[in-house]
């Protein structure tokens, strides 16, 4: 028996759908939201004539958590660690989205080492993130052994992570003016020795899924959607350049500094489930391009801003200066003051853009927070490439979206 809050009424349900439906000629399932293919907490409520989709309608909104008004409960610092539990697979890059529009409200500088150490974590966060789309998008297909494997590169840069910020996932390590604190000296060691080794296990991916008669039979011409539609309905990231869309805003808006790096764009021609594996495959080496020309040239200097108004002076000051003691106990306790205003900053995640809206009203904590998000944005796509597939094909769409169900109700 459905829960209160799943139940329809009969007006509302000839909105969701056809008139076949009423009259029992299809028929409407349930699927959903605890379904293990669904990636999250989302409910889709299908009609079905036999195993054909005729429609397909998605539900959110079952894993709302409030973050935004809660984060306009914070000062600035503060609201920091919640961007952290949005899009939980892009932790690092939430934590930059949102450092980026404070740091263009209250107008500060950010330094070059800071810079380029941001890109290569944002660029290892990528990487990541598409590793868990590819081995829960494998395992959907029945492909365990890409599951493991994927898992198995991913803890390195999770280790990578935690050298860094004392955490795995939840980094909170981006802030306002640069970073937390400086990489530790065997940080460079390690990001090398990845670069090094993923390249061949990028191959071992494909080696077993890209030219795999099974595989190709499970996603080439499903959920196939054109250049056109795609930028109609909103597609961003991966799900938008499988289409043949080449925007990346690290190249069509640089900002921390992609201006100065050398990348290719990866386009797909068809806009179907192969290609949205193939840009994200593609990617992945994009990224580690990206990642051997930061690393080569890490500068020396200072890792976060001299801006005594909105940074802590450095620990090292505090045990023979009562004015950093002082500065040091006002900031976080009381945080700094943003000057009023609103600012937009968008920066390319996983899944596509996700942009950071911030109002500040002269106080610390911040008047309006809204993040506009890729899951979201290619979700509601979802009615669309489903139509006339099959079951089976509607969980390869579903993940070929690498849809992350807190980046879309928050």
């Amino acid at each position: 028996m459905l829960e209160p809050h799943l139940e329809v009424t009969f007006e509302e349900l000839k909105h969701l759908v056809s008139e076949r439906a009423i009259s029992g000629e299809t028929m409407v399932l349930n699927m959903g939201p605890q379904h293990p293919s669904t990636h999250g907490v989302l409910r889709l409520l299908l009609e079905l004539d036999g195993e054909r989709i005729v429609r397909c309608n998605p539900d959110i909104g079952f894993l709302h958590t409030g973050i935004e008004k809660n984060m306009e409960s914070k000062r600035y610092d503060q609201a920091l660690v919640m961007t952290d539990r949005m899009d939980y697979l892009n932790t690092v890059g939430n934590n930059l989205c949102f450092t980026l529009a404070v740091e263009k409200l209250i107008d500060i500088d950010v330094p070059e080492r800071a810079q380029v150490i941001r890109v290569i974590l944002v660029e290892l966060q990528r990487i990541a993130s598409h590793l868990i789309f590819l081995a829960s998008h494998a395992l959907d297909l029945a492909a365990a052994s890409v599951f493991l494997y994927c898992f198995r590169e991913r803890e390195i840069i999770l280790d990578i992570f935690e050298m860094c910020s004392g955490a795995r996932m939840m980094t909170s390590y981006i802030r306002p003016g640069g970073l937390w604190r400086d990489v530790p000296d065997e940080f460079e060691d390690a990001v090398r020795n990845f670069v090094k080794i993923f390249p061949k296990r990028i191959q071992q991916y494909e080696d077993l899924l890209s030219n795999n008669p099974l595989y190709i039979d499970r996603t080439r011409g499903i959920g196939e959607i054109s250049r056109e539609d795609a930028i109609r309905w909103g597609l961003t990231g991966p799900a938008l350049r499988a289409a043949g869309e080449p925007f990346d805003l690290r190249r069509a808006v640089p900002y921390t500094g992609y201006e100065r790096y050398d990348f290719d764009i990866p386009l797909g021609s068809k806009g179907d489930t192969y290609d949205r594996y193939i840009v994200r495959i593609e990617e992945m080496r994009q990224s580690l391009r990206i990642i051997q020309q930061a690393v080569d040239s890490i500068p020396a200097g200072p890792w976060r801003s001299n801006n005594r108004k909105f940074v802590p002076p450095p620990r090292s000051e505090l045990g023979h200066s009562m004015e950093a003691l002082i500065h040091h106990f006002k900031l976080w306790t009381e945080g700094f003051s943003a000057p009023k205003g609103a600012v937009y900053v968008p920066v390319e995640s996983a899944r596509g853009e996700i942009g950071c809206y911030l109002v500040g009203d002269g106080g610390p904590k911040p008047y309006r927070v809204h993040f506009q998000t890729p899951s979201l944005s290619n979700l509601q796509v979802l009615p669309v490439l489903a139509e006339g597939c099959l079951v089976a094909d509607l969980v390869a769409i579903i993940s070929s979206l690498d849809p992350i169900l807190g980046d879309v109700d928050r």
